[in-house]
């Protein structure tokens, strides 16, 4: 189409009902068969809002319009519906430089919010595309296509409207990369489970308020992690092995965490978990969930008992970074490609190293350097960040139940 080539602009309002789009083409096809007008359509766009419709095409202009404009009225007059022709001049304006996909969670997200939200997106100067509504439960999920604005810089001015409004708000780069990210690896640890795993067997040893002591130390900066991951394993020594079996049974998964992962697992991502934990734990998540990777630290075991030491490579801040690399490296995926998910300060330098790093109901020191922040207590929320709509989500959760595997709420440790 030449760039400056007239154009009708044909928008049809009404009640939703099937047919109408089939129909409105009917009409045009009919008039291009009796006048010998070609209609080459530039552009198409269709919504639906609670059982009402708009529609828009733009198709290039007729030489006889009079006639057009008349068949069309005819036409959304038997369907009942309305319509408004506007005329104007090639195709709709290119999307300035600078293009972002914009996702906001809120419970509930409030018309304060969004005013917030898009008035920031103006006062610097970003243009919103297109809005769609990607879920309505458990929180409302929208996204908006925003150009003109470089993204890191959007990133930062919404981040401020975030905290003020009372959302989640995410800012990726648009493109073919955001829907390649097919690896996501997750902490364990009140991210994927509810619990501390250490604390639960620190109760069963007799000695939690010791561990806190220590957990508090190491969050002061007077031990790494390392120093107090050994220090608060020694207390556990003397166990006996079965502790295992009954911690197993007093983890709680977060909720949503088997949706997050059976969407994922059915829309071909690899999906994996690494921890400061313990595989006598993780393994038995990895299993449960069908995992492709794990990696946690081990409790040595001697005579049934635990010696109170760790075997083999710690996995400390360092160590998760490196496990989300070998992950990725062994499923093929660039770390560009990735998203990981945690909430403390040992999960910065993974976060930093994925492509997306989000931070889930993390301390304030996380959500600063997480690329974007969820603080809603449902894991499967992430699922919108990556522009997977609640509709996926559902159909995913009916063939589960159609298999009888078992869902949110059901099975051990939910």
């Amino acid at each position: 189409m030449a760039h400056d080539a007239p154009t009708l602009l044909v928008t049809v309002f009404g009640a939703d009902r099937p047919g109408v789009t089939a129909a409105l083409f009917e009409q045009i096809t009919r008039f291009e068969e009796r006048t010998g007008y070609t209609a080459r359509v530039a552009d198409v766009e269709q919504i639906v809002l609670r059982g009402r419709l708009v529609f828009g095409v733009l198709v290039t202009a007729p030489e006889d319009q009079t006639e057009f404009r008349i068949m069309l009225h005819r036409w959304a007059s038997a369907w009942k519906l309305d319509v408004e022709i506007t005329e104007g001049r090639g195709d709709n304006r290119p999307r300035r430089a600078g293009r972002s996909r914009v996702t906001v969670l809120g419970s509930p997200l409030t018309a304060a919010a969004m005013e917030r939200v898009a008035g920031s997106i103006a006062q610097v100067e970003g243009n919103i595309d297109r809005i769609v509504r990607l879920a309505k439960y458990p929180v409302t999920a929208i996204e908006l296509d925003v150009s003109g604005v470089d993204p890191a810089r959007l990133r930062e001015r919404l981040a401020a409207a975030a905290a003020d409004a009372g959302v989640d708000i995410a800012v990726q780069r648009s493109g073919l990369a955001r829907r390649a990210k097919h690896l996501v690896v997750m902490d364990v640890d009140s991210t994927l489970i509810q619990d501390e795993v250490i604390e639960l067997l620190a109760r069963h040893a007799g000695c939690l308020e010791q561990v806190e002591r220590v957990t508090a130390a190491a969050m002061r900066g007077e031990l790494d992690f390392a120093g107090s991951l050994h220090a608060r394993v020694a207390l556990l020594a003397g166990l006996p092995q079965s502790v295992f079996d009954e911690v197993r049974g007093e983890v709680r998964y977060t909720p949503g965490a088997r949706t997050l992962v059976r969407t994922l697992k059915r829309l071909g991502y690899q999906v994996g978990i690494v921890s400061g934990g313990f595989t006598q734990i993780t393994d038995t998540l990895a299993a449960q969930l069908g995992l492709d990777f794990a990696a946690a630290n081990t409790l040595e075991v001697a005579d049934g008992r635990l010696t109170g030491r760790v075997v083999g490579e710690v996995i400390d801040r360092p160590g998760k970074a490196a496990a989300l690399r070998r992950f990725a490296a062994s499923a093929g995926v660039p770390l560009s490609e990735t998203v990981a998910i945690g909430d403390g300060a040992n999960d910065l330098d993974m976060l930093a190293a994925a492509g997306l790093g989000v931070a889930f109901n993390a301390k304030p020191l996380v959500r600063a350097a997480a690329d974007t922040a969820v603080n809603v207590p449902f894991l499967d929320t992430i699922l919108f960040l990556l522009g997977i709509p609640r509709e996926e989500v559902e159909e995913a959760e009916a063939s589960v139940h159609e298999t009888g595997e078992p869902g949110e709420g059901e099975g051990e440790g939910d």
